[in-house]
């Protein structure tokens, strides 16, 4: 695992310092705080930044079941809605909500530390084999 917590290499989710709290049997948490440069011209955690953390809590989510031990994913499609300002620490949760032999929907929540829900997402991920070695490669859609 690397220094986040991760089994695989993210550069751009080690560049952001999200860090992998945990995941199980269908759920995942993930910890986040945005740095100076990851806000937008409010002062607030920038969109992208938190769609990014949300895109990766719903992708572990999905990994964590012990049916697809070895399989990368890749996003097919994801619905995020900004609720509330999101500030400070945040948690992110997601969980898997249903799965195909080649496709997870799945859910999930980012919470400021006040436990208030600042954005949600739903998503459809696609299974896929990984190629090349454990830190990081090349994802073929072949299943």
């Amino acid at each position: 695992m690397d220094r986040l917590g991760f089994d695989i290499d993210i550069p751009f989710v080690q560049a952001l310092g999200i860090t992998l709290a945990g995941m199980g049997e269908g759920s995942s948490e993930l910890h986040y705080e945005a740095r100076p440069e990851h806000l937008n011209s409010w002062r607030i955690t920038h969109g992208g930044a938190l769609m990014t953390l949300l895109d990766v809590t719903l992708a572990m989510a999905a990994r964590s079941s012990t049916l697809v031990s070895g399989m990368g994913m890749v996003t097919v499609e994801m619905k995020t809605s900004f609720l509330r300002p999101a500030q400070g620490k945040l948690v992110a949760r997601g969980t898997l909500l249903h799965r195909t032999r080649s496709l997870a929907f799945t859910e999930g929540t980012v919470f400021d530390a006040e436990g208030r829900a600042c954005c949600h997402a739903t998503g459809t991920f696609k299974y896929v084999s990984r190629m090349g070695d454990s830190t990081g490669g090349v994802a073929s859609t072949e299943i």
